[in-house]
């Protein structure tokens, strides 16, 4: 499970440097797909990361405006916030969570339950899916993408820090 995380919080520095070098209009451009755009992407597969955790906690949550965080910087610093609930979460990961149950009361009044480690997975998964949609918006501006091989990444070798 960690090693997963770990990935994908290198991939997603990754993305934020190769933000550096696009102009804060291409990184705001509303696009076909996913969320709308780059850096909206960017900040929902941080907001998804920690409400998702939160959630499954117990602990509360609140849903962000990405309006207040409309900047490479803004983001960059809300994943950092965040990162001090989410990565002590990651890395006291144990086999004992993976069946707890999470309750998800949903709008309607109806109530879901999912195991941890199944929330944890599709925490996971969602960010892949995200990574895949900036891969093809980089190709349309003419920039190569993040490579988002995890092959020679290291991640086996005493996990790396998250940032």
């Amino acid at each position: 499970m960690r090693t997963l995380f770990h990935y994908n919080w290198m991939i997603r520095k990754e993305w934020y440097q190769w933000c550096e070098n696009v102009s804060g209009e291409e990184l705001l451009k509303t696009r076909t797909g996913g969320v709308g755009g780059i850096l909206k992407t960017l900040f929902h597969i941080t907001d998804v990361e920690w409400s998702w955790i939160q959630a499954i906690q117990g602990k509360p949550d609140f849903q962000e405006d990405f309006e207040q965080y409309n900047s490479l910087d803004k983001v960059r610093a809300l994943d950092a916030k965040f990162c001090l609930d989410v990565e002590p979460f990651v890395e006291a990961w144990h086999d004992g969570l993976e069946r707890r149950i999470f309750e998800d009361h949903l709008p309607d009044g109806r109530v879901v339950t999912d195991a941890w480690g199944e929330v944890m997975r599709h925490v996971i998964a969602h960010e892949i899916h995200h990574i895949g949609q900036l891969s093809v918006w980089s190709r349309e501006i003419g920039k190569p993408p993040v490579s988002a091989n995890l092959i020679g990444k290291g991640l086996m070798d005493g996990l790396p820090g998250r940032m």
